[in-house]
């Protein structure tokens, strides 16, 4: 079985840090881990990556799917090749398929399983199985398997060991003397339910805009941060374990959110949750019938009412044009770009014509044969390297495929 989970990617400059943004192939919209119709078939995202819209192809992680992938940044030396210590400790347990980074400086390790329960994510270790996309370059660690294998038992372990926060941790934290009660309530939604309730409410825009990273409107990236977690905070309940998963998946995690800001040993994260859901009060509750009016109201950190449907959808419409505008100044360059390329071509062309022409009136036929194998060679090359470079992908493709 092959899965249509594929879309393309591109490099955006972001809070001043490189951001890879999903792209859906052969379109250059954005493109959403939570969203099939942005998704497409590993061929057509190939192909959009190399008409050169994006920059790369990535692969979105699924409920339906058995794959889980450990994201290590950081770990390697891009010059020397020299891995830390803990990566090379997860890469051998799981020993199972492993490629480079695009920027080469850390792995991406594919194995088939389940991610088990609490937080995916501690230091440069990241574990996902759904609801977010992997970059894939095909840059394959030789000294790794060429399959994607079954490692549940070594994913247990590794997660246990370095990512699960401990309940002495969790003890230090809360200065309680039992791990504290994160949620107000039980949200009984799945995130895949919550982020379509949330993005479907009379104030969906407001939601999708922040989840997408969109600080428009706020004076601040932090303010922006408070606002999706007051909105987090309703729709689960005041989970807090679900509001942190929630928010790495979206547009606004950045790399301050576990930063450690606070005497007591709190990072930035846990105190934005913290007081997103001791200012939220009301929840959503999926067994009550509660009206349009409620999910309608969900007040941010400040208590101010949600905005009028004419003032959520100018600041949308804003930023969608001018979007769109830079598109079409990125797409006009691009064309000036492939016509200065194709006179350069064509320039090229006439000049090797008129250089042929030359030496078939001056030159013996043995000259001209020497040339005809010259070409052959040369082609022979090219045929090879583009072969190699399918081999590669068509390769990668079947490390996808459902039977090991």
């Amino acid at each position: 079985m092959e899965y249509d989970q594929w879309i393309c990617w591109r490099e955006q400059e972001r809070d001043g840090k490189p951001t890879k943004v999903p792209i859906t192939p052969g379109r250059g919209e954005f493109a959403s881990a939570t969203d099939a119709q942005t998704w497409t078939s590993f061929e057509d995202a190939l192909a959009g990556a190399e008409s050169r819209d994006a920059d790369g192809i990535g692969f979105v992680f699924t409920e339906d799917d058995p794959f889980v992938g450990v994201d290590l940044d950081d770990c390697r030396d891009r010059d020397t090749g020299a891995v830390a210590e803990t990566a090379a400790d997860i890469t051998d347990r799981l020993d199972s398929y492993t490629e480079r980074s695009p920027s080469g400086t850390g792995f991406h390790v594919l194995i088939r399983g389940e991610l088990p329960d609490g937080r995916n994510r501690k230091g440069t270790i990241e574990m996902y199985d759904t609801a977010r996309f992997f970059t894939v370059t095909g840059e394959h660690v030789t000294e790794t398997p060429s399959r994607i294998a079954t490692r549940q038992d070594a994913l247990d372990a590794l997660h246990r060991e370095y990512v699960q926060e401990d309940p002495v941790e969790q003890t230090h934290k809360t200065g309680g003397d039992a791990p504290a009660r994160e949620s107000a309530q039980d949200s009984a939604l799945d995130d895949q339910e919550l982020l379509e309730k949330a993005k479907n409410a009379r104030n969906g825009e407001k939601f999708e805009r922040l989840w997408n990273g969109n600080t428009l409107g706020y004076e601040s990236h932090s303010e922006a941060d408070m606002a999706l977690c007051a909105l987090l905070a309703f729709w689960t309940g005041g989970d807090a374990k679900q509001m942190d998963h929630l928010f790495r998946q979206s547009g606004l995690m950045r790399e301050k959110w576990d930063d450690v800001h606070y005497a007591e040993g709190s990072t930035y994260g846990e105190k934005t949750i913290e007081r997103a859901i001791a200012g939220t009060s009301e929840f959503y509750e999926p067994a009550a019938a509660q009206s349009q009016e409620t999910e309608d109201d969900v007040q941010g950190h400040n208590g101010a009412s949600a905005p009028s449907r004419g003032q959520r959808a100018q600041p949308y419409l804003s930023e969608k044009n001018q979007l769109l505008k830079e598109r079409v100044t990125e797409l006009e360059g691009l064309l000036a770009q492939k016509n200065d390329r194709i006179n350069t071509l064509e320039s090229t062309v006439r000049e090797l014509q008129e250089t042929l022409a030359e030496r078939e009136s001056g030159e013996q036929r043995s000259d001209q044969g020497d040339i005809g194998d010259a070409g052959d060679a040369a082609s022979g090359d090219v045929e090879e390297s583009e072969s190699a470079t399918q081999t590669v992908w068509t390769r990668t493709k079947r490390f996808f495929a459902d039977d090991e």
